[in-house]
């Protein structure tokens, strides 16, 4: 594979860090750098403009209604058009809880106010319900496997939900299917959106560190945008792959 560098474009760092998503900038950087792939980490803030590098990923954690609220009018010029062209060009996207929510049509406030999102997926977000709670919990979610959706093969992801808004999913394909937990409503056992390279998710605590094959399926898509033939080496992970099996056989009361 020829020598490329990754670039982690960190979208509004300081604000939608609310569950620790920096683990993710962590887990892709590691994983990357071990195989010997340069790594570059660029924090992308209120009013400064993405600017690609043509190998990247992009990482949209999560916050509350106040940060949110807070983006929208810079998601609405040309960054937020920006971010839908990559998607459309096959670019790497992940979006956790609040900024998973954002890339859809709206995010609703429980105030009543629309907040307008990037349209990356075809579903809206609204408030819980007075007679609703949150969805709160850890959630075991099985995935159809990205690189080899041919086939049928199906992976499992686990994290931590926390949010109380219900996301309505209309033509895009969910992430996975809900084995234990809430996901995207408590009601039609959906978690996150999947298009393109672009994943939406509720699962966070941090969601990369705790499946890093799901990490790696990021990374090599990055790097196919530039080398088609590029693959990785495999890293030993049975202390990873130990890790997840515990905490799958405590979610399931295994």
């Amino acid at each position: 594979m020829q020598r490329i560098k990754l670039t982690v474009h960190h979208l509004y760092a300081d604000m939608m860090n609310l569950y620790g998503d920096r683990g993710n900038v962590i887990a892709i950087k590691k994983r990357a750098e071990w195989r010997g792939i340069p790594v570059e980490v660029v924090d992308v803030g209120l009013g400064e403009v993405i600017q690609p590098t043509g190998c990247d990923i992009f990482l949209f954690g999560g916050g509350q209604d106040r940060e949110q609220g807070l983006l929208v009018d810079d998601l609405s010029g040309t960054k937020g058009a920006d971010l839908k062209t990559i998607v459309e060009d096959g670019g790497v996207v992940l979006g956790v809880c609040g900024g998973y929510q954002l890339m859809g049509h709206y995010y609703e406030t429980p105030e009543g106010e629309k907040l307008p999102g990037v349209r990356i997926f075809d579903m809206y977000t609204r408030p819980r319900k007075l007679d609703e709670s949150r969805l709160i919990g850890n959630v075991l979610v099985r995935v159809r496997a990205p690189e080899d959706a041919s086939s049928g093969t199906v992976r499992e992801i686990v994290g931590f939900e926390n949010h109380g808004g219900r996301t309505e999913l209309g033509n895009v394909e969910p992430l996975g299917k809900v084995i234990i937990g809430h996901g995207n409503n408590g009601r039609d056992n959906t978690e996150g959106a999947r298009r393109l390279n672009a994943y939406g998710t509720y699962l966070h605590g941090s969601l990369l560190p705790k499946n890093p094959w799901l990490t790696d399926q990021l990374i090599l898509s990055a790097l196919r945008l530039v080398d088609d033939t590029a693959e990785l080496e495999p890293l030993d992970d049975a202390t990873e792959q130990a890790a997840f099996s515990s905490v799958v056989d405590r979610i399931a009361g295994r």
